[in-house]
């Protein structure tokens, strides 16, 4: 009796195969044109919200990272959804939200208890190398550690100066981020800035880190 019941089990298993290979492609079909319809369908039906690509990447962060915000929405308010799970570079949902200027994205994730910051990189690095100051505001609005060291030593006033908007290395500047801190290679925020073309906001930099 128990032999025949694993095989019913095994047999049942097996006739899910195609149907869950069907819903498979649909989500991420739908998640790259921000179908947020058909994915709230799959995810109600039962479908993982932390499911991973073909290429292993998650698909919250996927859904950040092409814009499909509808989707990422979605997959931030499943309540099974593993918010803070990093990429395999080490990236949280939070910090690739951030990186894009996301900024809806990036308070539901904190709204859903998204770690404000974390060791080595942290999201006030990637919201300093993205493109929306207001992105810094948010982080250091939350408490972040405005002199947090990377890896490397690099801090977000560094990263501001050479890969962010400008508005946002002036913003840390002015809340007291510290000029004269290098990282690993000895550079400083100044030295970030030259190295990028920003000349008139390296001057400014070496203006608050005098040698």
């Amino acid at each position: 009796m128990n032999y025949t019941k694993k095989i019913i089990q095994i047999l049942l298993v097996i006739a899910s195969f195609p149907a869950f290979a069907d819903a498979y492609q649909d989500f991420f079909r739908a998640l790259a044109r921000d179908d947020a319809r058909t994915v709230g369908s799959l995810l109600s039906r039962g479908f993982d919200p932390n499911a991973r690509s073909e290429k292993g990447q998650g698909a919250l962060h996927l859904a950040l990272q092409e814009g499909s915000l509808q989707v990422a929405a979605a997959l931030i308010a499943a309540p099974s959804a593993r918010i803070d799970e990093p990429n395999a570079s080490g990236e949280t949902p939070l910090m690739i939200a951030l990186l894009h200027g996301h900024l809806d994205a990036a308070q539901a994730l904190l709204a859903r208890g998204a770690a404000v910051t974390r060791e080595g990189w942290a999201p006030l690095h990637y919201a300093a190398a993205g493109p929306e100051p207001r992105a810094v505001a948010l982080m250091l609005g939350r408490g972040a550690p405005i002199d947090a060291r990377a890896p490397n030593g690099s801090t977000a006033l560094m990263m501001a100066a050479s890969y962010g908007a400008i508005d946002s290395a002036e913003m840390l500047l002015a809340r007291g981020a510290d000029a004269r801190l290098r990282n690993g290679e000895g550079l400083d925020a100044a030295d970030f800035a030259r190295q990028a073309g920003r000349d008139r906001l390296a001057e400014r930099l070496r203006a608050a880190a005098p040698r």
